[in-house]
């Protein structure tokens, strides 16, 4: 099997699945509980907590546990809209943010908050300068991703966080979903900051939400006092033992095989620039090395997908999140590539265990296919 959709999930390793298995065997107790299972399972929940803090280099007391990256995005982006409205009700976002934030944003607007959605360039990122242009004196709330999901551009985020420190009443929120353990960020700046650990390598219904002391919530579940208030719900302590495990291990694979992936991604972009066929979308620099977009105009993805599929090679045509809506990409729209690219875009996205002899064969099954698909396409009509 080649599997090149490791930005919609990646598999989780063995390791990580030991580390679930033995914690949900061992430490079974509910952490909130005051006896010696429970306090056995706050014990390896607080060790979670500290790895994933460690690794984003932020204070322990700073986690926040959730579902996923849809959920601490959610938190992050309604928990602070609804706690300081009393402040203002602008928010600033991107034209080319995740759906579970765009939609956190459309939503807020149906309670009356007043939403900037800053357009990108060309390469879908966003300028620090255009965020600072449209704060405003009642602005409360910017959110922009770190690595874009489906063009894996990077946004300039410390440099963005630093400018608007000179604005002490908003807060700053990033989605590292598809950064964290690919690209690093410097958190000092940053208020807010959401991971899930699905993708890389932990499993899927854990996440976390960096909230920076001193930031307040409004939390959007109620029934208990877990995590610091923040978020009620017995905490997935399997789940999140298998989170700091995956990301520990990530990490290190980082270090180790950053440069070959960027290798590949290049390798891939230069090959998919010798067919006439394709439009690459992602650009070689400020660009995470795992995701490569491409648009083969004339040539409907979602075929292209099962065509590729049929022999084993796994792709998909934008976030997963929206995979199966029939619509175009909204991010490659919002980039200004024209509508053409933005119906018929692929994402091809690596893990760090993605062997150059994978990328040739998607290479080459896609040489092959397009021309037939064009071909039937043109005699079609």
């Amino acid at each position: 099997m080649v599997y090149l959709d490791n930005s919609a999930t990646t598999k989780p390793w063995p390791e990580v699945l030991d580390a679930y298995y033995k914690a949900a065997s061992d430490y079974f107790g509910n952490p909130s509980s005051l006896h010696h299972p429970g306090v056995e399972a706050e014990t390896l929940l607080n060790k979670g907590r500290s790895a994933v803090a460690g690794l984003l280099r932020v204070r322990p007391e700073e986690i926040v546990f959730t579902s996923g990256g849809t959920e601490s995005n959610n938190l992050a982006i309604k928990g602070i809209a609804f706690k300081h409205q009393e402040r203002g009700k602008h928010l600033i976002t991107s034209a080319v943010e995740h759906p579970s934030v765009k939609e956190a944003f459309m939503d807020l607007e149906e309670f009356g908050f007043e939403v900037t959605y800053l357009e990108a360039d060309r390469e879908g990122r966003i300028s620090p300068e255009n965020v600072v242009k449209a704060v405003r004196e009642d602005t409360i709330l910017v959110s922009l991703i770190h690595v874009n999901n489906e063009l894996g551009t990077i946004n300039p985020i410390e440099e963005t966080a630093r400018q608007l420190k000179q604005f002490p009443k908003l807060f700053f929120h990033t989605d590292h979903v598809q950064g964290a353990a690919h690209v690093p960020l410097d958190l000092s700046d940053v208020d807010l900051c959401s991971i899930s650990a699905h993708k890389f390598h932990g499993l899927k219904g854990t996440g976390a939400l960096f909230k920076k002391n001193g930031v307040f919530l409004s939390s959007l579940f109620h029934g208990g006092e877990q995590e610091n208030a923040f978020r009620a719900g017995t905490e997935n302590v399997p789940g999140i033992t298998a989170m700091a495990k995956a990301f520990r291990l990530s990490e290190e694979k980082r270090q180790d095989e950053n440069d070959r992936l960027q290798s590949l991604k290049i390798h891939l972009i230069r090959e998919l620039q010798t067919m006439e066929e394709a439009e690459v979308n992602t650009p070689i620099t400020g660009s995470a090395p795992h995701i490569v977009n491409v648009s083969f105009p004339g040539v409907k993805p979602e075929v292209l997908v099962q065509e590729l599929t049929r022999q084993d090679i796994h792709v998909s045509t934008k976030s997963a999140c929206s995979s199966k809506l029939e619509e175009p990409s909204a991010v490659i729209k919002a980039a200004g590539l024209g509508e053409e690219r933005a119906w018929s875009a692929l994402r091809i996205s690596f893990s760090y265990e993605t062997a150059e002899a994978e990328i040739e064969a998607a290479v080459t099954a896609l040489q092959r296919i397009v021309p037939e698909m064009k071909k039937v396409m043109g005699e079609k009509k």
